[in-house]
């Protein structure tokens, strides 16, 4: 560990310290602390980005769901590769992450959509994620056709599902005096981590 990591740096792994953040943004943020920039690529290299929600830290690996039948969903599958970018304004940081990107196993999936609540899990059945709509009402009615389909328990629909991006990169940023912030970043090394502090 670098002599000048002490404080909010302080951590075994990048996990561990990204979880400290998320719990510390969670006291202070008043909305989503759990919101990060999702980044990916189109076909001719064009960048898209949009926010998603953090749904779990597992295996190295950080969780997130969509609809697979998105532009987004078509771009990580494509490419396999992605970034992340959390930013907390009541706390002045952020953390970068970027590496490769997977589908998630559907029995976790399963477990996770299961949880969330029945306006949800209805909408996920009725919105073509990305592709144009006439009108709010088109939506509406097509949620209600689901609602009166399914009922009270609808199952995942198998365009939905997790994506599982596991970073080979994470960057720690804190705001500093003078723009002369803190940052440290976490680069993969087989198994292990390396750590440099990176100028502002």
């Amino acid at each position: 560990m670098a002599d000048d990591r002490q404080g909010i740096f302080a951590a075994e792994d990048p996990f561990a310290l990204l979880r400290n953040w998320l719990e510390e943004a969670g006291r202070s943020e008043p909305n989503d602390p759990v919101a990060m920039a999702l980044a990916t690529v189109d076909a001719t290299g064009l960048p898209n980005v949009r926010t998603v929600l953090l749904k779990g830290i597992a295996d190295g690996g950080l969780t997130f769901y969509t609809n697979y039948q998105s532009r987004k969903a078509g771009e990580l599958d494509n490419s396999g590769k992605a970034a992340v970018l959390f930013h907390w304004k009541s706390l002045r940081r952020q953390v970068r992450a970027r590496g490769t990107v997977s589908r998630q196993d559907p029995a976790a999936s399963d477990a996770y959509f299961a949880s969330r609540d029945l306006g949800s899990r209805l909408g996920a059945w009725a919105s073509q994620q990305s592709r144009p709509l006439q009108d709010r009402a088109t939506l509406e009615a097509r949620v209600a056709e689901m609602a009166a389909r399914f009922g009270e328990n609808p199952p995942r629909p198998p365009h939905w599902g997790g994506y599982v991006l596991r970073p080979d990169c994470l960057e720690f940023w804190a705001d500093g005096a003078n723009r002369l912030h803190d940052r440290f970043e976490w680069v993969r090394d087989g198994d292990s981590w390396r750590v440099t502090r990176l100028n502002p």
